[in-house]
């Protein structure tokens, strides 16, 4: 909600954009975008609307100065294409030209533009020129950029961005958010600007679009950015005037009563239940009696008595009792009848395992079968779905194959593809899961409405998700934040290459057109944002192995020189910190060391070093409190052989657990062959530990710093 401490002329606003809508016209002009800035207290210079050049004259006197000169039309948004506009105009006689030149490009440029006149402008210069901007994203509505502006903003694309509205302290997050935050606080001798004042125009221009969705785009650029202030030296102001209908929400309690009976039903039904081999529905048949489900299995065949021993009913009102999910096996064309009389059966949830909807183009089906589950009571699961699992109740409803290793991960994906990737890596990794469920075309149940459930399910403590897209932006950021607190959630989003679809007309909209918009939201959402599908998986399998770390200070011991300026490399790329080593501590690491190899940050103890150093090492960067995460590089000797290095550093892991000291700690194991197996007893010890790599340990842990600070836990 808007900032309710702050005095806004609202009324003020609204004529002017009733004006605009009754002139059917999508855009300000210049003037009204000032009189809309002065409403919500937002610095501009000073100016006036010259309408004869005698005029422009006056008007440049009065404001001191060179001025800059404007056209001002409602059909010319571009004015610099337009030749109309002029900047650093000085005296009488330049400003009558300016004003007379203005006007015959004006003219030439859309001989049928209708001209109000010529906006005169104090010149401001100055400090940094920044951009502050709004635009509508199609999944997550107004949100808030800032960034280098003038002539840089779309050579650079140095900008951040917010979910609307933000407040001051997410504006100053934002000024920290650009690659050349440095220069905002001052560089080479230069002052710093003022922060408060430029976090304060974008709180205003954030409440300003909030009170005033109908403001498409908002784009002040540039802002000039001073010690002693900010201000706007142009506005520009895009509007839509359409009514768009606002997503379907329920509430978390609703939701709730709904994803338990889903996740943890008494009964099932199967909608196209069939005896026959090779068909969807005998799978699924196959995989709930065969996973060991203990509830109620009810198949549903109007052409069968018995399905694999279950009697069979002919539509699901037979059913006698109640049913809390109906798992669709039948056709497209089957669907809506049956979904009809699942909603007279009282069924809370379907799980729509048939293709042939939106993903095919036929939106006209899957709106059929939304619209019938919203008057039936329904929630939707799908369609174009592998089905789903859910281990702690040994539900497998789906027709592809069983799983049964229970743990804590719960994982999602919109593409089947990806969720039989999923269960290959969670079976080979001997990672046990909690669920893991298909969303395909998401006609209704999405990732808000599963983190809404895995928030307090006692069996899920991460989550991982692969998404294509987010139906509704608001409502995951909304269900993101409230989990994030507790468990960690990681994101891959697929498609973050592809520029977007939408033609900008602005500098707000053009920027706004790639990923890095979802990059930013899903930051302030506190997810962890995962750029390949290993490394959801590994996150999501290394995450909840490492303890939380208790500060930044990370040491990397090794036994290899050349792996540790290459951990060192992936501590940076990681956004981890390696600890400035305090003197008592190099040291006391220097004690175990030989004389040929290096303290400080990395710790080098060299290759031909026995199992003692290691450990006398790694003993000391457990207990010393300022360390805070230990990375560790394995070189393969045979004077400590890989089983050797991954023993004793289990064993001393261990103790130290034993005594309270919980810390992350990863490895790089370099060598032959045998180190794969010391990776995996590692791993299975709660240390994170990978063969041949000295990247995926520390992005493991960078993951889980990322998790961490955006939880409040460092």
């Amino acid at each position: 909600m808007a900032n309710e401490s702050v005095a806004y002329d609202k009324d003020a606003v609204r004529e002017v954009l009733d004006k605009a809508r009754a002139e059917g016209r999508e855009s300000l002009t210049a003037p009204e975008g000032r009189r809309v800035c002065e409403a919500y207290g937002i610095p501009t210079p000073g100016e006036g609307l010259a309408g004869t050049a005698d005029e422009a004259v006056r008007l440049a006197g009065e404001l001191g100065g060179p001025v800059a000169m404007k056209i001002v039309s409602p059909d010319i948004l571009h004015k610099t294409e337009a030749g109309g506009v002029k900047i650093g105009i000085s005296g009488d006689d330049a400003v009558r030209g300016a004003f007379d030149e203005i006007i015959a490009n004006a003219k030439a440029y859309n001989a049928e533009a209708s001209i109000d006149g010529i906006q005169v402008q104090q010149m401001l210069s100055g400090g940094q020129e920044v951009i502050i901007g709004a635009t509508t994203d199609p999944t997550f509505g107004k949100v808030i950029i800032f960034g280098l502006g003038g002539v840089l903003v779309e050579v650079l694309k140095d900008v951040t961005f917010r979910l609307a509205p933000v407040d001051h302290a997410t504006a100053i997050s934002m000024l920290d958010g650009i690659k050349a935050a440095e220069i905002l606080r001052g560089v080479r001798g230069g002052e710093a600007v003022d922060a408060d004042a430029l976090a304060d125009v974008i709180t205003r221009l954030s409440d300003l679009v909030t009170d005033f969705p109908q403001i498409s785009e908002f784009d002040l650029n540039p802002v000039f950015a001073r010690p002693d202030g900010a201000s706007a030296a142009d506005v520009r102001i895009l509007l839509d005037n359409t009514d768009h209908a606002e997503p379907v929400r329920y509430s978390q309690e609703e939701i709730l009563a709904t994803m338990s009976r889903m996740m943890r039903p008494k009964a099932v039904a199967v909608i196209g239940a069939s005896a026959e081999n090779g068909k969807i529905g005998n799978s699924v048949m196959k995989n709930l009696i065969n996973g060991g489900y203990a509830g109620e299995i009810y198949p549903i065949n109007p052409k069968a008595d018995e399905i694999l021993g279950r009697k069979a009913y002919k539509n699901i009102g037979d059913v006698p009792g109640d049913v809390d999910v109906a798992v669709f096996t039948v056709p497209a064309k089957f669907v809506p009848q049956a979904l009809r009389e699942v909603g007279e059966k009282n069924i809370p949830a379907a799980v729509l395992i048939p293709s042939g909807f939106a993903e095919t183009g036929n939106h006209e089906l899957q709106d059929e079968i939304v619209k019938i589950a919203r008057e039936g009571g329904v929630r939707l699961l799908g369609p174009n779905i592998y089905g789903y699992y859910y281990t702690p109740q040994d539900l497998c409803a789906t027709f592809c194959t069983p799983y049964d290793v229970k743990g804590g991960v719960a994982l999602t994906s919109q593409s089947g593809g990806i969720g039989m990737a999923i269960l290959g890596f969670s079976r080979t990794s001997k990672m046990g899961v909690s669920a893991i469920v298909g969303l395909g075309n998401k006609s209704d149940l999405d990732e808000d409405d599963l983190l809404t459930y895995f928030e307090q399910d006692p069996d899920t403590n991460i989550v991982a998700m692969h998404l294509e897209d987010l139906k509704d932006g608001r409502s995951f950021v909304e269900a993101a934040q409230r989990i994030t607190k507790k468990k960690p959630v990681v994101v891959l989003k697929a498609g973050r290459t592809a520029l977007g679809a939408k033609a900008a007309s602005s500098h707000t909209g053009a920027l706004a057109g790639d990923d890095k918009v979802y990059d930013d939201i899903l930051k302030q959402s506190g997810v962890v944002r995962a750029y390949s599908l290993n490394d959801m998986l590994e996150f999501a399998r290394g995450i909840p192995v490492l303890p939380t770390p208790k500060g930044e200070n990370v040491v990397i011991i090794t036994g290899a020189g050349g792996s540790g300026v290459l951990l060192s490399d992936a501590v940076v790329e990681n956004g981890l910190s390696l600890m400035e080593m305090p003197k008592d501590l190099d040291e006391a690491f220097k004690a175990f060391i030989p004389p040929f190899g290096a303290s400080g940050n990395p710790i080098d103890i060299t290759g031909g070093e026995p199992p003692s150093t290691y450990e006398a090492t790694i003993r000391l960067g457990l207990e010393d409190d300022r360390i805070h995460a230990l990375i560790l590089g394995y070189w393969h000797t045979i004077v400590t052989p890989p089983m050797v290095f991954a023993e004793l550093t289990a064993r001393v892991v261990a103790e130290a657990r034993a005594k309270g000291i919980e810390k992350p700690v990863v490895a790089s194991l370099a060598g032959d062959v045998e180190v794969e197996e010391a990776s995996d007893y590692l791993y299975q010890h709660g240390v994170v530990a990978y063969p041949y790599t000295t990247e995926k340990p520390v992005a493991v842990l960078g993951a889980k710093y990322r998790w961490a600070r955006s939880a409040g836990l460092i």
